[in-house]
């Protein structure tokens, strides 16, 4: 990638300035250069996301994805990433709180050989599943899910593999917020949404698996 003002990173820097987001440090800057390189190279012959322009992914997938990654709460070190596609937002989550294991489920193969690729390059700990989310064991501190098919049917498989306490972290819009808690099932209780940057009416919704049932 280019130095100077009109580099990816300097252009991911003023997104983020601009969407009232911390900057990152010049280091992770770097890793999603690196991200975003990769991310071009691939996308260019398999379909990895809709999206195939530099502004585009850094506006729509980085900067909505570092903001997720940031909006998380404290305390969780394990991550599922349900339906991770080209890697929204678990790599992000990655990069940005290396404290979090992030597991990677994707059950295309061209799209979990390009995320086994992604934290080879960028040096990541996480984990490819590449299979289907709901054929994992469990359960996790954290399950997120961003733009994936059939949102409902996935948001109840994915709530069945968050622990108890733990958090069911669907990115999604506002209108789509009280459905997807319905399939989620009773056993959550919702903290009010985190408005993501880009318009939309795009949020991240949380919601904390009770510890207990009631009897």
């Amino acid at each position: 990638m280019s130095e100077g003002p009109d580099s990816a990173g300097a252009r991911l820097s003023g997104l983020l300035v601009d969407a009232g987001q911390p900057l990152l440090s010049g280091f992770e800057v770097g890793r999603f250069e690196a991200y975003l390189s990769l991310l071009l190279r691939w996308n260019a012959r398999v379909n990895l996301t809709a999206i195939r322009d530099e502004d585009g992914i850094l506006s729509r997938h980085f900067v909505e994805s570092i903001a997720c990654a940031r909006s998380l709460p404290v305390g969780i070190s394990t991550l599922l990433d349900f339906g991770s596609g080209a890697g929204f937002p678990g790599i992000p989550i990655a990069l940005c709180r290396p404290e979090i294991a992030v597991t990677l489920a994707e059950s295309q193969g061209k799209k979990a050989a390009f995320l086994s690729e992604g934290i080879r390059l960028l040096g990541l700990t996480a984990k490819v599943h590449a299979g289907r989310a709901e054929a994992l064991a469990g359960p996790f501190d954290c399950v997120t899910l961003r733009a994936v098919d059939r949102m409902g049917l996935a948001v109840e498989a994915a709530a069945r593999l968050v622990r108890p306490g733990g958090w069911l972290a669907p990115m999604t819009t506002g209108g789509e917020l009280d459905g997807l808690k319905a399939v989620a099932g009773p056993g959550f209780s919702w903290s009010d949404p985190v408005r993501l940057p880009g318009g939309e009416d795009r949020i991240l919704a949380l919601g904390r698996r009770a510890v207990s049932s009631p009897a």
